[in-house]
């Protein structure tokens, strides 16, 4: 798509339109998105310095493990077993020491299985806060749609990852949504949420209207088409029963 900058005619002189001290574009949709070239600067120095580092810790590992790649590592453990089973020059009976290896095995394998099974349930929950957190005080979501949060959540949730402590949006494949107005960042929750119901089927039935008169009521002109609901009656309803509202073509969500 293409983008030229938004310029102004004055006394025969064409004059750069900024908004916040950034240039303005337009594309060819006439949508209007702002440009920092000193963060656009900052951030692809940022991504050349973080390419350099993983380039010359490879090097590094390489490096490392050269002087072992003639090592065998069959006929070393098997090296390690033997001096393993080795007390004052004297072999111990092997089948006490693999009983013994195998108990501290056992004890430590429940312990660390138990706290891998703790750590994911706090991540889980750690991750559902957040997640909860970012729908329920979206200013988009309150602008908007017509359908509360938790609906929205239940509907788009799947398009945001909790990630290295952030949010990270997703689209339909798992790629990454960046933002438009900052090239190399990730887009915000709002922004990135905005681009996902912009390509949902059926976002005419969840994104605000106007000029309808009531709960049940039907617009007019559409012939007995869509039937309304409004948030009140919506609220009232299980989950699951607002979900099938919001995802319905037939059925237009109003206040």
């Amino acid at each position: 798509m293409a983008m030229k900058v938004k310029t102004f005619e004055h006394e025969d002189i064409t004059y750069a339109v900024l908004k916040n001290g950034k240039p303005v574009y337009v594309d060819d949709d006439g949508k209007e998105t702002t440009y920092d070239p000193i963060a656009m600067h900052g951030t692809i120095g940022s991504l050349n310095h973080e390419a350099k580092t993983n380039r010359e810790a490879k090097e590094a590992a390489e490096a490392a493990l050269l002087p072992f790649k003639d090592i065998d590592p069959k006929k070393a453990a098997k090296a390690l077993e033997t001096v393993a089973n080795l007390d004052g020059k004297k072999l111990i009976d092997t089948g006490e020491v693999e009983r013994l290896k195998k108990e501290i095995t056992d004890s430590f394998q429940t312990q660390l299985d138990e706290a891998k099974a703790e750590n994911t349930t706090l991540r889980t929950q750690y991750s559902s806060e957040k997640i909860n957190s970012a729908f329920a005080s979206s200013a988009y979501i309150k602008e908007k749609l017509a359908v509360p949060s938790d609906m929205a959540q239940a509907t788009f949730g799947k398009h945001f990852v909790f990630k290295d402590g952030n949010l990270n949006p997703v689209d339909e494949k798992g790629n990454p949504i960046y933002s438009s107005s900052n090239p190399g960042e990730l887009a915000t929750f709002d922004e990135a949420l905005e681009r996902v119901v912009g390509s949902y089927t059926h976002r005419d039935s969840i994104l605000k209207g106007s000029g309808h008169s009531g709960a049940g009521t039907t617009p007019p002109g559409t012939g007995g088409g869509k039937r309304t609901v409004s948030r009140e009656q919506l609220a009232k309803m299980t989950p699951l029963e607002q979900q099938k509202i919001a995802t319905s073509p037939d059925i237009k969500i109003v206040d």
